[in-house]
């Protein structure tokens, strides 16, 4: 390393240090957190541990290797193997991950004061998440594009092998079934959001035909063409929504889901080239542009935090969140700090198309970039006045708000701007768009805008989760055939088209079931805590892979996040079945009572 860059380093991470220090209290602890803080340690983090942190992990602990033939030359099919450029792999690897819970999660978090989350979010991607995602993709790469459950069967034993496939399909049906749950609600009645999304598949086709077969190589040439095209499309679905097409895209819910399924179907069984990987490419721009946006946003007009370090909510009872901060912000936050999912996605698809080995770093980078995205939308929320944020994500009516300490300050004039009712609109969303449209509408020349771009933000949010569920839907299909090929041989060629429609037709019927029938709404809480217990299998499986090879003096590496993130979630699970019972048993005196009291 040269003296300039050493000295570049060394004021990046004094940067990082000060920052820290700012929104954690340290420096200035009694004035208010402006969130330019926030983006700058963060992002220096980031950096810092890129630079260093995966350097390490990539040549002294997997010792990535470029001369080593890679599964997606090795085994080219030109369907699932498949070599694919660095940068339209990480677009691909990054929409796969990135759904629901860094957009969510960070926000239903907030109710215990910012910082909580804020530091889970960075500590826990940089040294658990990030680490998880790259352990397992090497593994993966490196055993031919083995699946996780491949890999434990290989590693640990049969008997582990067959129950972590079972696990892992389960809780990969009712993620997706979760995930589509939020994009119908979204585009429910939205013509604009479900032209604009439609619109993203034809697209998707045009640039993957055009970078395989028309122009091959021409990676520039098909990103902005796939940009102006979702620009445009972005534009004219506010057009289509006023004109009288608009009957064709304002659809019901259960055609909304017939949509999905048919989506996620042709997602699983087209070669990655044709659709999948285009298109997740193409979600990435919409997503990071957007990210960079409002990390940019924040930078211009430097929104002070108005949430506090550190509600009064931290021991229990809050209105969001009944637990205390531990375990439960560990759990709330999820996906934006470690996601047993991204292990499949990971041993799924993406290391079927690695070029070359040192192109692995993607795992660690995109989950980086998750993490980011985590961060944003935290801040997004925690610009709204406390007592506004909890009007938006409880039921509690203003006068019961104002007796907690949280009175409602803007409500009504949030609601008139972006031209909806937004007061009880529960689960996060909604005050994740309200704080985004808060910072784009703020920035110049964008005054009057707000209720556009709430709309956009609605959009923004769908899409993020859509991009999930395509690759999930892919991944759950090469369990279905790994599994099914201990049974029937010819399954385990994912190829193989007739076993790839019956498994995709099993797995689409899966989520499309509960999400047709809403019954994944009382299961979405077990996903929660199983989704964290993958992770916690994930990175067992790679300790365990460290020690095949010969890394045992890096165990700590997977060992330290393994045992952290067990403890969180095996805690929240038991708080979780306590808060069960009790709630049950309180339910169940109310009846008797009524029973006892009632008239004849």
């Amino acid at each position: 390393m040269t003296g300039v860059a050493s000295i570049v380093w060394a004021g990046l991470a004094v940067l990082c240090a000060v920052g820290f220090g700012v929104v954690t209290g340290i420096v200035n602890p009694d004035e208010k957190v402006n969130g330019l803080w926030l983006v700058v340690a963060a992002a220096c983090f980031y950096v810092l541990a890129y630079r260093f942190y995966g350097r390490f992990l990539a040549q002294r602990v997997v010792e990535l290797d470029n001369r080593r033939i890679t599964p997606a030359h090795r085994l080219n099919d030109e369907s699932n193997f498949h070599p694919t450029n660095r940068w339209v792999l990480f677009g691909h690897h990054f929409a796969a991950i990135a759904g629901a819970g860094p957009l969510l999660g960070p926000v239903l978090a907030a109710q215990f004061g910012f910082l909580p989350g804020f530091l889970w979010l960075v500590i826990g991607a940089v040294l658990a998440g990030a680490v998880q995602d790259f352990v397992i993709l090497v593994a993966s790469m490196r055993r031919n594009g083995r699946s996780l459950p491949q890999i434990a069967r290989d590693e640990i034993g049969t008997v582990t092998g067959m129950a972590t496939t079972i696990a892992v399909f389960f809780i990969v049906v009712v993620a997706l079934a979760g995930l589509a749950l939020a994009v119908v609600n979204a585009l429910y009645r939205n013509p604009w959001g479900t032209f604009t999304l439609a619109m993203t598949v034809p697209i998707g086709f045009f640039m993957g035909f055009y970078l395989q077969r028309w122009r091959p190589g021409r990676v520039g040439e098909m990103s902005l063409l796939g940009v102006v095209m979702l620009v445009a499309a972005v534009i004219a679905g506010r057009a289509v929504a006023q004109s009288s097409l608009a009957g064709w895209f304002d659809l019901e819910r259960s055609t909304l889901v017939w949509l999905l399924a048919a989506y996620g179907f042709l997602a699983s069984v087209l070669p990655v080239w044709m659709l999948l990987v285009p298109r997740g490419y193409l979600s990435t721009f919409m997503k990071v542009s957007v990210v960079v946006l409002l990390g940019v946003g924040v930078i211009v007009i430097a929104p002070t935090i108005a949430m506090p370090r550190v509600t009064g909510f931290i021991a229990g009872g809050g209105p969001i969140i009944p637990g205390p901060i531990f375990p439960f912000v560990f759990i709330t936050i999820a996906c934006g700090a470690i996601s047993g999912f991204h292990s499949l996605v990971s041993s799924g698809t993406t290391p079927k198309m690695l070029d070359r080995e040192s192109h692995a770093m993607i795992g660690y980078g995109a989950m980086l970039m998750e993490s980011f995205v985590g961060v944003t939308a935290l801040i997004a929320a925690a610009v709204l006045a406390p007592g506004d944020y909890f009007a938006i994500n409880t039921t509690l009516s203003a006068e019961a708000l104002g007796l907690l300490g949280y009175p409602v300050a803007r409500i009504q004039e949030l609601s008139r701007l972006v031209e909806q009712d937004i007061m009880g609109r529960t689960g996060g969303a909604v005050s994740l768009a309200v704080g985004m449209a808060s910072i784009f509408s703020a920035l110049p020349g964008m005054t009057g805008l707000m209720a556009y771009w709430y709309q956009f933000a609605l959009l923004f949010e769908a899409l993020f989760i859509l991009t999930t569920i395509d690759a999930g839907t892919r991944v759950a299909r090469y369990l279905i055939q790994e599994l099914g090929g201990t049974v029937y041989a010819p399954l385990r060629t994912i190829n193989w088209m007739p076993g790839a429609i019956g498994a995709s037709l099993l797995v689409v019927g899966g989520w499309g079931y509960l999400l047709a029938t809403g019954s994944v709404s009382t299961i979405w809480p077990m996903f929660g805590a199983a989704n964290q217990l993958l992770g916690m299998l994930a990175l067992c499986v790679g300790t365990t892979v460290l020690i095949k090879m010969g890394k045992a003096q890096y165990l700590w590496v997977t060992a330290v996040p393994m045992i952290f993130v067990g403890v969180i979630t095996l805690s929240g699970s038991y708080e979780l079945f306590v808060l069960f019972l009790t709630n049950a048993g309180s339910a169940q005196r109310k009846r008797r009572s009524c029973s006892i009291w009632m008239p004849p």
